[in-house]
């Protein structure tokens, strides 16, 4: 956590909040709550939100870019929101998430050593990266 400001920090570790408490119910349901709410619906359904929001974040590396390092990062920042739309769905759908997650990875880091994302950039993404996909795999297999 080391020189990642504090608001993307604190935004970042706030937007866990839904991934653990999706693995917390999957392995103790609570019952006065929706399904979509609780468990691998949760899980599911906020990282069909998460990697549109990080393609968006590609994006916006995108716009700094110039000529055929632009015009990479702009077709790969729709990946992101593509594969939630094809792969988040059915059976192996936390763990297709999880991949998802892990993929974007390659991608931040060439944005950051390119100098389009800022340095902290990665030590933050790691992070909650690692967050994301222990909650999606612990996910999958309560069910």
């Amino acid at each position: 956590m080391k020189n990642i400001p504090r608001v993307p920090l604190t935004l970042g570790l706030a937007g866990l909040l839904p991934f653990v408490w999706g693995l917390v119910t999957s392995y103790a349901p609570v019952t006065w709550i929706s399904d979509y709410f609780i468990g691998y619906g949760v899980l599911a359904d906020y990282a069909m939100i998460i990697l549109p929001f990080m393609s968006g974040a590609i994006w916006g590396f995108a716009t700094r870019a110039t000529g055929r390092q632009a015009a990479t990062l702009y077709t790969l920042s729709v990946i992101p929101a593509l594969w939630a739309f094809f792969f988040i769905l059915g059976e192996y759908a936390l763990l297709s998430a999880a991949v998802g997650f892990v993929v974007l990875l390659p991608i931040d880091n060439a944005a950051m050593k390119s100098g389009l994302a800022p340095p902290w950039w990665m030590r933050l993404r790691l992070m909650l990266t690692a967050v994301v996909v222990v909650c999606l795999v612990g996910g999958h297999f309560a069910g």
